[in-house]
């Protein structure tokens, strides 16, 4: 018995917890409390107007009909018509009825529209009646108090409630640790304690060797900064991290915080701006105020080409700039703190070159770390990386992947992975094979396939010849980038598409740019050659060709009548400007020399591919056989490229590579 009693005591202690535990979790949180309290009111006001008519009686409503039939039987011992719109009937058979606040109750009430034609019926119906029979008329004027307090408070109710609402929405409520109080602090986000503590390390970041041999002098200065204060070295203030899109700039700084094990604060350039002004000033004194508390510890400003615009190039015509103030007060608080209080500054940007000179001098941001595109090697340790949560098949070799990327970054990889396993389970794979990778390829490069894309037999020969064209000359010019797959099955917005493998090289030859434009130009002198006319399928290769030939006059200086002049503008200083480096005159001769480019490369491919004509109407004849043709096919028809070497070669048998668009 005694056990019985002791486990029913437990159970009910249990379920009063579980009660409690419940009831506290029905509690609104702290932050909200000032919200509830306005639905409170509202809430409490509403009932006030439509349930609390204190200045009225509460009797039965009726109609002005049902009355008259009242007052026509001799029911009716008075009437009040209060405020000429409410009738009040008292009926004699309840005389001296109070209501609950002690007044007299009315047994009946209804609404009028006008009060003298009340009066004018009822003085009609008791006309016949006797004096003694006859009822007055009363009128009264009564006051509602509350509703009329409440009709001027409850529009500021409103309007309050409203305001609350905006300044949650912004990123607070009311109270003292709200947004709205405290709309100047910096909104960075901390990772200190054991939970948000960032846990990425340099084992997590592939590739970016050269950036890491340079960043890992801040990691040691973070753990022993005597080393180098003793000795009276000073580490940098900042760090610039620069690259493209997609190469691991915010994930290198995580890694250099998680190596460090020290706080790390974490902001967008853009937090900093604010439709206030001033606001943006605040929370750059703020957020140096919590680093200097912090210290040792990092703060990451990513795209810091938010605020870090190089100043007097907005075209604001000299209004007072928010984003300049916010960019000042960055400038005076990086001058304003001493290295060994251990504040590390990293910024990341893929804008480098349109940043205040100021921002970068030394004393504020020393250092620029370029974070470039992978190579070769680096792609390949990129996805070592991104295929451990995958499960591959054993065909699946990650310096086989590497090699059909050429140009990825780590973002553009770590797609490819993901598209991968997409691709396997939409088949109802067990594994991703070596086919889904190249898919996966194809469809972030080209897009989605079309094959259910009306397109007549005439315009799919004409895509055929003209894809055969590039082809062609890609296979027998020197200089031009191997070829690797071409298709004439709809991807995205082209008809056509072929896939090279280009060479990974660092400086680039005219006659390599002049082969390229020659391969680019094949499609529609290939159409031109067969078909004796042109069309617009040519656009994508005339836009390229433009650009590569007035960037080699204008930029490359690789024209004679020109020279050696380059009008590329790094500093980008004529952004903004309404006129060109260089004068009409010169504007005419580099029209000139491009035109003469493009017609020397146009001329030196039609030879070439009339000279090849009976293989080029093979190879396209294939092509409207399979829809797709490989490097294999190109090598049966015009032989292998002697002048390739054995590795270049090894790199042409794969079947896969980079797309270029028709």
């Amino acid at each position: 018995m005694a056990n019985e009693e002791q486990t029913n005591q437990q159970q009910s202690e249990s379920k009063n917890s579980q009660g409690k535990q419940n009831f506290q979790g029905m509690k609104p949180p702290k932050g909200n409390n000032n919200i509830f309290i306005v639905y409170a009111i509202l809430l409490a006001a509403f009932i006030a107007i439509n349930f609390m008519d204190l200045g009225s009686s509460s009797g039965k409503k009726t109609t002005d009909l049902e009355f008259y039939k009242m007052l026509k039987s001799n029911e009716v011992e008075r009437v009040v018509i209060v405020n000429k719109e409410i009738v009040e009937v008292f009926l004699k058979s309840n005389p001296g009825a109070k209501d609950v606040m002690g007044g007299a109750k009315a047994d009946y009430t209804f609404n009028i529209g006008s009060v003298e034609s009340f009066e004018r019926k009822v003085d009609e119906i008791q006309n016949s009646f006797p004096d003694s029979n006859k009822i007055s008329i009363e009128h009264q004027t009564r006051h509602n108090y509350l509703a009329d307090i409440i009709g001027w408070i409850l529009p500021l109710i409103i309007l309050l409630g409203v305001w609350m609402f905006i300044m949650r929405r912004m990123g607070g409520g009311m109270g003292p640790g709200s947004q709205i109080f405290n709309i100047g602090k910096s909104r960075a986000k901390l990772f200190d304690n054991a939970e948000d503590k960032v846990k990425t390390n340099f084992n997590d970041v592939a590739g970016l060797e050269e950036a890491k041999i340079e960043i890992r002098e801040i990691v040691d200065f973070l753990k022993n900064p005597k080393k180098y204060t003793e000795l009276g070295g000073k580490i940098p203030k900042g760090a610039l991290l620069v690259g493209p899109p997609g190469t691991g700039k915010t994930l290198l700084a995580k890694a250099v915080a998680g190596e460090a094990g020290v706080p790390f604060f974490s902001m967008s350039g853009s937090d900093f701006v604010e439709m206030f002004v001033g606001v943006g000033a605040a929370r750059v004194r703020d957020l140096f105020k919590e680093a200097k508390a912090k210290a040792p510890c990092i703060v990451f400003i990513d795209e810091i080409d938010a605020i870090g615009r190089a100043r007097g190039k907005n075209p604001n015509m000299g209004s007072n700039d928010e984003r300049e103030n916010t960019l000042n007060q960055l400038l005076t608080e990086m001058d304003g703190f001493e290295t060994d209080k251990g504040v590390i500054i990293l910024a990341a940007t893929n804008r480098a070159d349109i940043l205040d000179k100021a921002l970068m001098r030394a004393g504020r941001f020393d250092r620029q770390i370029h974070v470039e595109l992978p190579d070769m090697n680096e792609r390949e340790a990129i996805f070592k990386v991104h295929l451990k949560p995958i499960k591959v098949s054993d065909e699946v070799k990650p310096e086989f992947l590497a090699k059909q990327t050429p140009g990825f970054s780590g973002a553009d990889i770590a797609n490819v992975c993901n598209e991968a396993a997409l691709i396997a389970a939409r088949k109802d794979k067990k594994s991703v094979e070596k086919q889904d990778f190249l898919d996966a390829v194809d469809r972030i490069i080209g897009g989605l396939e079309k094959r259910n894309k009306i397109i007549t037999r005439e315009e799919k020969q004409t895509i055929a010849f003209h894809e055969a064209g590039h082809a062609t000359l890609s296979w027998l010019l020197e200089h031009a980038h191997p070829l690797i797959k071409v298709t004439i099955i709809p991807r995205g917005k082209a008809l056509g598409a072929a896939w090279y493998l280009p060479e990974e090289r660092q400086i680039t030859t005219k006659e390599q740019i002049i082969d390229e434009i020659c391969a680019t130009l094949g499609g529609r002198i290939a159409e031109e050659i067969i078909f004796g006319k042109i069309s617009t399928g040519a656009l994508n290769d005339l836009e390229k060709v433009t650009k590569q030939a007035y960037a080699m006059v204008t930029y490359f200086g690789m024209s004679d009548k020109i020279g050696n002049v380059s009008f590329y503008d790094s500093t980008g200083q004529y952004e903004y400007a309404f006129t060109k480096p260089y004068s009409n005159e010169t504007a005419v001769l580099i029209d000139k020399e491009a035109r003469a480019i493009i017609d020397t490369a146009y001329s030196k491919a039609r030879d070439i591919l009339i000279k090849n004509k009976e293989g080029l109407t093979q190879l396209a004849q294939i092509l409207l056989e399979k829809e797709v043709i490989f490097s294999e096919d190109l090598e049966k028809i015009f032989g292998k490229r002697e002048f390739f070497s054995s590795k270049e070669h090894k790199l042409i048998d794969e079947p896969n590579g980079t797309q270029q668009n028709s």
